[in-house]
C-alpha cells in the first residue's frame, strides 16, 4: 500500500488499538505547529508513542521476541531501544498506578 485510504484507515485503526489498550490518547496535527503529528499518541507514564503497522515488516524482530520477555537491539552508533509486548507494557502501567495510589495512601495527611 503506497497511499490512499487504505494505509490510512489501517493507520487510525492500530492507533486506536493502541490506545483501548494502553489508555492513551490520539494526537491530532495543529496548523502552524512544526511537524504534523500522525500516527503518534500519547500514554500515560511513556509520553509519546509512536504506532507502526506492517503487514510483516517485523517477522525478525517478532521472532526474535518469541521466547523472551524483552528484546534489546540497537544498530551501530545508535542508542539502544528495548522492545517490549504491548500487554507487558499494559501490566506495567497497571503496577505504576497502584504504586502511585498506594503511595498517595501512604502520603502523611496535613
Amino acid at each position: 500500500m503506497s497511499g490512499g485510504r487504505g494505509p490510512k484507515r489501517k493507520g487510525d485503526h492500530g492507533e486506536r488499538e493502541i490506545c483501548k489498550l494502553l489508555g492513551g490518547e490520539r494526537t491530532y496535527w495543529q496548523p502552524g505547529s512544526k511537524k504534523p503529528q500522525g500516527d503518534v499518541i500519547n500514554v500515560p507514564y511513556l509520553g509519546r508513542v509512536e504506532v507502526k503497522r506492517r503487514r510483516d515488516g517485523f517477522r525478525q524482530l517478532y521472532s526474535w521476541l518469541a521466547d523472551n520477555d524483552a528484546l534489546a537491539v540497537r544498530a551501530d552508533r545508535k542508542e539502544w531501544l528495548v522492545i517490549l509486548r504491548a500487554q507487558d507494557v499494559k501490566l506495567l502501567c497497571e503496577q505504576m498506578d497502584e504504586l502511585k495510589k498506594r503511595g498517595a495512601a501512604d502520603a502523611p495527611k496535613t
